[in-house]
C-alpha cells in the first residue's frame, strides 16, 4: 500500500503549537486513526518506520513532537548520552497537564481528519508507552498498545513519575477503572527501567480497575523494538507488531476503503 509520509500540521495547545507528523494510506477512503507516541528522542528514524508500517496496514497515524515546548519544530534528539540527557530533562520539566492537553489536541484532530473514520487507538514506546497509558483514560480511545512504558510504577526505593514533580496519577486512575478501552502492555523482562515488582504493580492496578487488558512479557531489554542499536530484537519486534495490529484491527475496524483507485495509484 502506498503511504503518504510527508504531511505535518502544527496543532494548537495551551503550551504552544505542537508539530505533528501524519502518515496515511494514499488510497481514497476513511481509515481508523492511531496516535503514536515516541520515545524521549522524538521523531527518529525508528519511529518514522513504525508509523509507516502501521499506516501500511490501513490506519491514519499521528506522531506528535512531545517536547514542543522546549525544542524547535522538527527537532530529533540523537540516540546518545547527550540526547538521552536532554530528553530526560524535558520529560521531568514538562507539566503533567501539558502532556494531557497535547493528547487531547491530537485526539480532536484525528476525530475530525478527513481521512479518519473517527475510531481512535493509541500506541507508544518508553515514555510514549506511559503517554499511551494515559491517553487510554479518554473514552474516545478504543484500543491502546503500550510498549515497555516507563515511570508508571512507583516503588518505595525509586522515585518515579511523569512530568514536573514526578507525581503523576496514572496508577491511581488505572486502579479506579478509568481505562475503558482494551489495553495491551508488552514488557521486556530484562528491562532495568521497570523491574519485576514494578511490572506487577502496574498489572495489579489494571486488575483492580477491572480493565480489559492483556499483558505480555518477552525476553528483551529496554527498547528491544527499536530497529537501531544493539538491543534491537527483530523477531520479538515482529511478534509484538502482529499483536498490536490484531488488536487495532479488531477494535477499530478496517475502515471504509474506496472501491476505486486513489489519485496517486495506477491501474494495471
Amino acid at each position: 500500500m502506498t503511504i503518504l509520509d510527508n504531511e505535518h500540521t502544527d496543532l494548537p495547545t495551551p503550551s504552544g503549537p505542537m508539530r505533528t507528523h501524519i502518515f496515511r494510506p494514499a488510497a481514497a477512503g476513511k481509515y481508523p486513526a492511531i496516535t503514536l507516541f515516541s520515545e524521549i528522542f522524538q521523531m527518529t528514524g525508528p519511529i518514522r518506520r513504525t508509523a509507516m508500517m502501521l499506516a501500511g496496514h490501513g490506519f491514519v497515524i499521528a506522531v506528535p513532537e512531545i517536547f514542543h515546548e522546549f525544542e524547535q519544530p522538527g527537532t530529533v534528539l540523537a540516540y546518545d548520552s547527550a540526547g538521552a540527557d536532554r530528553g530526560n530533562w524535558c520529560k521531568v520539566n514538562k507539566p503533567l497537564a501539558a502532556y494531557d492537553d497535547d493528547m487531547r489536541a491530537v485526539r480532536e484532530f484525528l476525530k475530525s481528519h478527513p481521512a479518519s473514520t473517527g475510531k481512535l487507538g493509541s500506541m507508544g514506546m518508553c515514555i510514549g508507552g506511559h503517554l499511551c497509558f494515559r491517553d487510554c483514560f479518554s473514552p474516545d480511545v478504543l484500543a491502546g498498545v503500550s510498549l515497555y512504558p516507563t515511570d508508571i510504577h512507583k516503588l518505595e526505593e525509586h522515585k518515579r513519575g511523569l512530568g514536573l514533580g514526578m507525581c503523576d496519577d496514572s496508577l491511581e486512575r488505572a486502579r479506579r477503572g478509568d481505562i475503558k478501552g482494551e489495553l495491551l502492555i508488552i514488557w521486556g523482562r530484562q528491562d532495568p527501567h521497570v523491574p519485576f515488582e514494578g511490572r506487577m504493580q502496574v498489572r495489579r492496578a489494571l486488575e483492580e480497575g477491572n480493565t480489559w487488558h492483556q499483558t505480555f512479557e518477552v525476553n528483551g531489554a529496554h527498547a528491544f523494538i527499536r530497529d537501531e542499536g544493539p538491543r534491537y530484537n527483530p523477531v520479538l519486534a515482529q511478534q509484538c507488531y502482529a499483536l498490536a495490529i490484531e488488536l487495532f484491527k479488531r477494535k477499530l475496524g478496517d475502515g471504509d476503503l474506496s472501491a476505486s483507485f486513489g489519485a496517486t495509484e495506477t491501474k494495471h
